[in-house]
């Protein structure tokens, strides 16, 4: 297999630093966005502004990036019953996850990443999934992606890597590898440009990015924007 990375990017904060991580270490990127009738669903269009920005802004990661696949999974946003897929409120259901957990979403995601990777001759399969600043949601944990990884690698007889960069950041930690990867620019690209607020609010820009400020999301991300700024300025 070439020295190629397929990036699951949604378009959000998570993603986009995963694949500014990937184009700063692969030769060829490309990246895959999943469409699954989510509230959110204008992340889809900042994923478009994002990619052409990151090609503009650092030419050299822009000679990597390749082909963009968009994967229509509506089939799974009317399978579920969540606070992602439907216009109900952002609670702690009663088997102690949050209602904005989709089950099966990053199972699916990674499952039709594989396939495309297998198609485009790609090994590395990078995704931003994260166990430290998450909402317990049980397929972002690190077990559950080497579960994947040997599912995947049996079921389809090859030698796919998952990569989880940010497995074990927190949010601060995660601006901080932004701007370690791109400097400020990369930084204020995020910060301006991608989208994380669950209700889709874009609306409003705050220090930290567009969004409505009261959803976990939103929490999340400004939490870690505060924690990043003041790690930075003290």
């Amino acid at each position: 297999m070439s020295d190629k990375a397929i990036v699951l990017f949604s378009g959000g904060q998570d993603s986009a630093t995963c694949l500014a991580w990937a184009l700063d270490r692969y030769a060829a990127v490309e990246t895959v966005a999943f469409d699954y009738g989510q509230r959110h669903r204008i992340e889809l269009s900042c994923r478009e502004v994002v990619r052409a920005e990151l090609s503009r802004r650092f030419p050299r990661w822009g000679e990597r990036l390749g082909e963009d696949h968009l994967v229509d999974l509506g089939v799974l946003g009317r399978i579920s019953d969540t606070a992602l897929t439907r216009e109900v409120e952002i609670t702690l259901g009663e088997n102690g996850l949050p209602t904005t957990f989709v089950p099966g979403r990053n199972l699916a995601f990674l499952t039709f990443a594989a396939a495309i990777a297998y198609r485009r001759g790609a090994k590395h399969l990078v995704a931003g999934m994260c166990e430290t600043d998450f909402s317990g949601y049980p397929d972002c944990r690190d077990d559950t992606m080497k579960a994947m990884q040997v599912a995947l690698n049996l079921g389809m007889e090859r030698r796919f890597v998952i990569e989880t960069p940010l497995m074990w950041l927190d949010k601060a930690a995660t601006w901080t590898l932004a701007e370690r990867l791109g400097g400020a620019q990369l930084v204020e690209l995020i910060r301006v440009e991608t989208h994380s607020c669950y209700l889709g609010e874009r609306g409003t820009r705050h220090d930290w990015g567009h969004g409505c400020g009261a959803c976990p999301a939103c929490e999340l991300r400004a939490k870690g924007w505060r924690r990043y700024r003041e790690a930075s300025t003290a």
